[in-house]
């Protein structure tokens, strides 16, 4: 296989990342398995590697533009790293190689293509139409979650699911955000989903790494594309028809979602 075609996938992913906060695990598994033929196992943990540095790259940019919420991503820190090490811990006792983990890390993955999927067309199709900007002064109170738990709670479904499967840090976080922090405006959602998966992914991916789960010369091919596609990315989402890529993104992962849970 090229070498060029992996940078070009990771380019491909990071920009989507980018522009809509959902992507990387979605997108990026998916394709290491169906076509480059990488062993689940493997896609997932070389996966979580490429979203921590891809995101990180996005989110310095973010910061710089100062859309980052970061009481938010502290909040789901809280719950999703906890979660993570509990994960990795019981995938270390079973072992990612063995028959049961694989046939398990597959399914999962298809359930939360699929959920992904939902999450992404429903936001797109009745999703409301949030403000852009906040008044000044009132993005504090905008970044209170209805109950100080419900974050960290939250958090924890979803940094077991991304350690399991690289997938739920995107659409699923984002619908999250959308629900607990429903004055956010849109582009600090997508700042705080792509910020608060940078240490959930890192800690799963250095987890995985121990445990033989990460190839790390496709890790930099990938990365040689995504950081670009995410730069380009973040810029470009104030500009974006949301609607239309979201719509387009769920007919994507509802179609990988199917054909892992048939692989």
């Amino acid at each position: 296989m090229s070498e060029l075609a992996f940078v070009i996938a990771g380019f491909s992913v990071g920009l989507i990342v980018g522009l809509t906060g959902v992507g990387g695990g979605s997108l990026m598994t998916p394709i290491l398995i169906f076509f480059f033929g990488i062993k689940p196992y493997m896609a997932v943990g070389t996966d979580l590697l490429f979203a921590a540095v891809t995101k990180a790259g996005g989110t310095i940019n973010l910061a710089r533009q100062r859309l980052v919420p970061w009481r938010v991503v502290g909040q789901l820190c809280s719950g999703s790293i906890p979660a993570s090490l509990v994960t990795l811990w019981v995938l270390h006792n079973l072992g990612t190689t063995s028959s049961q983990v694989q046939h398990l890390m597959t399914n999962t993955l298809g359930v939360a293509l699929l959920l992904t999927a939902a999450a992404t067309l429903y936001k797109a199709a009745r999703g409301k139409v949030l403000p852009r900007t906040l008044p000044a002064g009132e993005l504090e109170h905008a970044t209170r979650a209805r109950h100080w738990s419900l974050p960290v709670l939250f958090g924890a479904v979803i940094g077991t699911l991304v350690t399991l499967t690289s997938v739920g840090a995107g659409a699923i976080g984002v619908s999250v955000l959308l629900i607990l922090f429903p004055l956010l405006p849109l582009p600090r959602i997508i700042a705080a989903d792509i910020a608060y998966a940078v240490p959930l992914t890192l800690v799963a991916g250095l987890g995985h790494a121990s445990l033989g789960s990460v190839d790390w010369a496709l890790l930099a091919k990938l990365l040689a594309g995504s950081l670009p596609g995410i730069w380009l990315g973040t810029r470009l989402m104030r500009h974006t028809p949301e609607r239309l890529v979201r719509s387009l993104l769920s007919v994507l992962l509802a179609y990988a979602g199917t054909k892992l849970i048939a692989f």
